[in-house]
């Protein structure tokens, strides 16, 4: 017993220290701020812009199925996850500094598709990752510590990031472009490495019960059954997609507020920096939250704030046209060059950003009895890719046919329906019994 306890508070702390570098890492090259801003200077398409988060959804989601029924005949999950985690997770950061170094000024059609292809195939090692890290996180993070767990985690990685985020506005306004992001990109990939070595020290206990590798007819025949019994699972489906959709408009408000406000490299960073503060302050209280009541409230608080920012960004952007008509863009209000409106937003943004990835994960292990975990965290986030690939695209496409309004409108609408649906439709799965899939005998049981 006392075994079990040491290696509990061993692995709570590995995986915080995993969790923690890695979102230090990523707040260095924010797919909200730093990465848009580039790609605005590597290309004037909007529909570019809105590729980024694609990019990024399309690697992670879409492959999980393929080694979630993998990932079920695992007894040992980690040593898997700890090569993907590397080489293809981790190491095309580096690959995009070098790439973006080289190429953005005399080819920066080269570099802009270097920066979408590395994001890709980092989200893709994620993504295929992702089955066999969480099963393995179940497994030595007890359900009522996951939601302390990964809001701590998250939660000091971006108190980290805020000071990150100050030398990313000093890097951005003193190096050259493409040096300024290049270092980003390296520094970033020092950080998620670091990271890698907590995932390293995890003592992972073989898995309990496991199941044969099937063939991906069956597989897929396995996953349909889910979708048709489980009711309450399928209603969080559609609620969860409605609030991804409604995340259409978080990769332009950067993009938007340097259009408007002509922001230089210390804006961005102030942005940067305001995001990750505020995530850095609800990650952890987000996460004592879900432990407490369940992921379900945070998840509809994310509905509610990933609503609230597109409707602040309609009110600075009246408030900037109004003050562009008169001349100038009142001093009142500025905080240096960036609007406190604007500020305002990105908290919103920041908020949303925290619920959503305190909540996301860890609901997903309670639908689902042990044996079954993979395939509900696979079909979970590969049922979700179509809309979170989408969602920029279409945020791209609106903002650039019809004006930045129309999409934060849009997004306003799609959010407040997802938070009614999540709030009204939804269960709470904690207080429900997992579905067994009996069909699919478990193959071993451990002794």
């Amino acid at each position: 017993m006392g075994r079990g306890n040491d290696n509990t508070s061993w692995n709570f702390s590995v995986s915080l220290w995993d969790i923690t570098f890695i979102t230090l890492g990523i707040s260095f090259i924010s797919r909200e701020t730093v990465v848009p801003v580039l790609v605005s200077q590597l290309t004037d398409s909007k529909l570019v812009i809105g590729l980024v988060p694609a990019m990024w959804s399309l690697g992670l989601y879409l492959p999980q199925l393929l080694t979630a029924n993998w990932a079920e005949s695992m007894p040992y999950k980690k040593p898997f996850v700890m090569v993907i985690g590397f080489f293809l997770e981790r190491l095309p950061y580096l690959l995009i500094g070098l790439v973006v170094l080289i190429f953005a000024v005399e080819r920066p059609t080269v570099a802009l598709v270097a920066v979408l292809v590395g994001i890709g195939l980092a989200s893709s090692g994620a993504g295929l990752g992702t089955p066999p890290w969480l099963d393995m996180i179940a497994k030595v993070i007890p359900v009522r510590r996951r939601g302390i767990w990964l809001g701590l985690g998250h939660g000091l990685g971006q108190l980290m990031g805020v000071v990150g985020a100050f030398f990313v506005g000093r890097i951005l306004i003193s190096r050259a472009f493409p040096g300024n992001y290049a270092l980003l990109f390296t520094i970033a990939f020092v950080f998620v490495v670091v990271s890698w070595v907590g995932l390293a020290l995890t003592r992972e206990p073989e898995s309990e019960v496991t199941r044969k590798t099937i063939p991906l007819f069956r597989y897929l025949g396995r996953v349909s059954t889910v979708l048709k019994r489980d009711i309450n699972y399928r209603r969080y489906l559609i609620s969860k997609s409605m609030i991804n959709l409604g995340g259409m408009s978080t990769g332009f408000f950067a993009v938007y507020g340097t259009e408007m406000y002509s922001l230089d490299g210390r804006g961005v960073g102030l942005l940067t920096a305001v995001l990750v503060g505020t995530q850095a302050v609800f990650n952890p209280l987000l996460g004592l939250l879900a432990d407490r009541v369940g992921h379900k409230t945070v998840l509809a608080a994310a509905a509610f704030f990933v609503a609230l920012a597109p409707l602040s960004a309609l009110v600075i952007g009246g408030m900037g046209a109004a003050a562009n008509q008169g001349g100038a863009i009142a001093s009142s209000g500025v905080l240096g060059s960036v609007p406190v409106g604007l500020l305002i937003t990105f908290i919103f943004l920041g908020t949303f950003l925290a619920a959503d990835h305190t909540s996301s994960l860890p609901i997903i292990l309670e639908f689902s009895a042990p044996e079954d975990r993979p395939t509900y965290i696979g079909l979970t986030n590969t049922v979700l890719a179509p809309i979170l690939i989408g969602a920029p695209i279409l945020g791209g496409w609106l903002a650039g046919a019809f004006g930045y309004a129309a999409l934060f409108r849009a997004a306003m609408a799609v959010g407040a329906a997802a938070l009614l649906l999540m709030l009204f439709w939804v269960r709470e799965p904690r207080r429900t019994t997992p579905q067994r899939l009996a069909e699919e005998q478990p193959a071993e049981v451990a002794t």
